[in-house]
């Protein structure tokens, strides 16, 4: 809780109804038993195992199925509120950390849906195999994979998306190893939807890597999805003939890439153009595709021993004179998904790097490494034999090593079990290890990451001591899936930090020792070491935020306040300064959940409101002094005056940044000019300054939002522009006269030598940075426009 209240504090009613709300909550925040437990499922599961899982005990346990039991309703609170927090990836860090207590600002959970909803519209895709549902943190790795994507955005809720989704898995069957089907349920990715700028369900996406994304606008039969998604193959597929077969064999040994060629004959079925550009699609990079008439090439045709239409591989280096002694490998099947099932085993496979040469290979090239236990030790999947064709524009080679034929090595790079890393070109030690799924897509986006980033696998030979450089070091578990989410985020923080942050992760399943040492209790732990100095980062799982937290070590935003600070920066502050303060006790879930949002908003605040906290563990003794009785305790001590309150608390629900910074601006003194029609006429249109006006409503709730923005506004551009407000429920005429139609509205009176026209110039923008920005360009143009004409004033005398 943020504050408590004494007994004289509200009326006997009040107190009544808040001990029921929070008797409410306490029914949705308080279970006893562990939320993995309650769906059944492991800490490894995947957000959808999880939502099959809790899928599968909603039907079971819903109120609706259990009008009979007075605990119905109670039992299905619990595995919804369970099924919320590990649904998110950021409150399963929470929980996997703290337990209930890390939540205790979160209070999802209490409202559920009808029976049939679980039944008929939750997780549409789930069981699907050849649909890959997408969730926020795989979606970019996904589609910037090299893959082609036809990614299906939807809503639970939306009655087309339901009638459409018979169709898609049609569609999906139809297309497997062509194009990548996806799907995003825009009802739990909201974030990525609004930011892909979904706006409609369904929306119909083909992605690829260096294509801007494609929409699809056509009717959702098969037949248009088919067509509309086979554009985007480029794959081509030859015409072959006496002329330029027997150059395209001879050749392929050079080129590494064999030859599917299907021969069409006037006996039996030859495949259609459609399934040879299917298969010319799945093979791409692996494999020419041809067809030949044999109508028109009889007697090549017959040379070939080829009466009836068949189709035929021919792997590289293969001779047409003796076809069994060259390889060639003649397929029945008229079905493209076996014959590329077909040609994928006739493919070779990856080079095995031997313990003598490692070393040598791994100085000067960049490689993805598959390290197994024997040579009978497959790395799996066919498939992964496309990852030498989607890794070629990275210069990454691929290949396999032996770890019995060698333990030493692969014990020094703490590998274990069979497992794949990517080794940059800078030698044996500068590498990483892969964590993610066994999945083709996640593997492509890894390596090609992973190259271009500077985090580094840590052990205990290699373990940050005291160096005089800072390291980052993330230690997780790679069964652990919010670890797994925020190994993109660390690759993507470390580019922008090379040179001034090194980037190291620990597997503690591996390293537990090491971990034990640190004191590491939870998965993910990052933490900052700076020779003595330790700091643990508690925000979300990116990498903006990592950058923020990196930022505030290096200049702090927070002012860590003792008692004897306290009184002095606070107490005795300046008439003019203004202070927000958060007592907070290092242990409480929500004081660490609120910290990386305090930190945020501290920056956004810098130089208009001073922000510090007070460790009321440390200081327990002054907390209670400040009569600090539940934490956190935000509190804002505004400028002196005779008349103002000591401090005023903060009494929302909302602990975010943006939140917290609205709250805290609306105790700053107003530096803009209320302007009335008269004083409009007179200092606006009539004056020699420059204006930029807010033309507002009381009532509307976003010219309220923006009102804060407007004030960092006047403040950011005082001495250059005047800022002024315009009410325009009081001073209608006004309003309607300067062409305003919708609240707010900015608008930009320069002056420039003449009486200014009330239409004034819209500036498009809500952000006061961003509005300064445009003020200062136009400022600048003016100037410039001026120094012009005086100029042209000098030269005419």
């Amino acid at each position: 809780m943020e504050f408590l209240l004494s007994k004289g504090d509200y009326p006997t009613s009040f107190r009544r109804s808040l001990l029921v709300v929070l008797v409410c909550v306490m029914v949705l925040v308080c279970t006893d038993q562990d939320y993995y437990s309650l769906l059944g499922v492991s800490k490894e599961a995947s957000s959808r195992e999880i939502r099959q899982a809790f899928k599968k005990l909603a039907l079971k346990l819903h109120p609706d199925k259990n009008q009979n039991d007075p605990n119905a309703h109670e039992n299905f609170l619990k595995i919804n509120r369970a099924y919320e927090v590990l649904k998110d990836e950021d409150l399963r860090k929470k929980y996997d950390k703290y337990g209930e207590k890390g939540l205790e600002d979160q209070q999802q959970g209490g409202r559920y849906e009808s029976w049939h909803y679980y039944r008929y519209d939750f997780g549409i895709y789930d069981d699907d195999p050849e649909i890959i549902t997408l969730d926020r943190g795989e979606f970019d790795a996904a589609v910037n994979s090299g893959e082609l994507w036809f990614v299906n955005f939807y809503s639970p809720r939306c009655s087309h998306c339901h009638d459409l989704a018979p169709t898609w898995r049609e569609f999906a069957k139809e297309m497997d190893g062509v194009i990548r089907i996806g799907a995003v349920n825009c009802g739990d990715n909201r974030m990525l939807c609004r930011i892909k700028g979904i706006n409609s369900y369904p929306s119909l996406y083909v992605f690829k890597t260096g294509m801007q994304p494609v929409k699809y606008y056509g009717d959702r039969s098969k037949e248009s999805l088919k067509n509309f998604a086979m554009q985007y193959v480029t794959s081509t597929v030859t015409e072959l003939w006496a002329g330029n077969f027997v150059n395209a064999i001879e050749t392929s040994f050079a080129s590494g890439l064999g030859w599917l060629i299907t021969f069409c004959a006037e006996r039996g079925d030859c495949l259609s153009y459609q399934t040879r550009l299917k298969l010319a699609g799945m093979l791409e990079g692996l494999a020419n595709v041809g067809w030949m008439d044999c109508g028109t090439q009889g007697e090549l045709c017959d040379n070939l021993d080829i009466s009836s239409s068949t189709t035929a591989y021919f792997p590289p280096g293969a001779t047409i004179n003796n076809k069994e002694k060259g390889g060639v490998l003649f397929l029945n099947s008229l079905d493209a998904r076996e014959i590329y099932q077909e040609v994928m085993k006739h493919l070779p496979d990856f080079e095995i790097i031997s313990a003598t040469s490692l070393e040598d290979h791994l100085a000067h090239h960049r490689w993805l490494l598959f390290f197994q236990f024997g040579e009978n030790d497959k790395s799996g999947v066919q498939e992964f034999k496309k990852l030498k064709f989607l890794l070629k524009d990275e210069h990454i080679q691929v290949g396999k090593f032996d770890c019995l034929s060698s333990p030493t090595i692969c014990n020094k790079l703490y590998v274990y079990q069979p497992c794949l890393a990517v080794f940059k070109g800078k030698g044996i030690e500068d590498y990483e290890i892969h964590h993610g799924k066994k999945i083709l897509y996640d593997i492509v986006a890894f390596a090609k990451e992973s190259v271009n980033s500077h985090v580094i696998t840590l052990g205990p030979q290699n373990f940050p001591g005291k160096e005089k450089e800072p390291w980052l070091v993330d230690f997780f578990a790679p069964w652990c899936p919010p670890c797994r989410a925020l190994l993109p985020e660390l690759r993507k923080a470390s580019k922008h930090l090379y040179g001034q942050l090194k980037f190291g992760t620990l597997d503690c399943t591996v390293h537990e020792g090491l971990c034990n040492m640190h004191n590491i209790r939870a998965y993910p732990t990052t933490v900052v070491f700076n020779q003595s100095d330790v700091h643990e980062y508690e925000g979300h799982h990116s990498a903006e935020q990592i950058l923020e937290f990196i930022e505030d070590l290096r200049n702090p935003s927070v002012i860590s306040l003792t008692p004897e600070t306290f009184v002095e920066l606070v107490e005795r502050r300046k008439r003019e300064e203004i202070w927000m303060v958060d007592f907070y006790a290092p242990w409480c879930g929500p004081c660490q959940a609120l910290m990386p949002e305090w930190k945020k908003m501290a920056r956004m605040l810098n130089g208009l409101i001073s922000v510090g906290s007070v460790d009321c563990q440390k200081f327990y003794s002054f907390c209670h002094q400040e009569n600090v009785r539940g934490y956190p305790e935000i509190r804002l001590f505004p400028q002196k005056s005779s008349t103002t309150h000591q401090y005023y608390s903060y009494k929302g629900w909302h602990r975010d940044s943006y939140s917290l910074r609205g709250w805290a601006l609306g105790y700053l003194p107003q530096v803009s000019v209320d302007l009335t029609p008269q004083s409009f006429t007179e200092k606006v249109l009539n004056g020699k300054d420059h204006w930029v006006i807010d033309f507002y409503a009381p009532w509307c709730g976003p010219c309220q939002n923006f009102a804060p923005e407007f004030e960092i506004l006047a403040r950011a551009i005082k001495g250059k522009v005047k800022a002024g407000k315009v009410d325009c429920q009081a001073y209608g005429q006004t309003c309607q006269s300067a062409d305003i139609r919708a609240y707010p509205t900015v608008k930009f009176y320069p002056y420039q030598g003449t009486k200014k026209s009330i239409l004034g110039e819209y500036i498009d923008s809500r952000d006061a940075k961003g509005i300064a920005d445009i003020l200062n360009e136009k400022l600048e143009a003016i100037q410039n426009k001026g120094k012009r004409k005086k100029s042209r004033n000098k030269d005419e005398l």
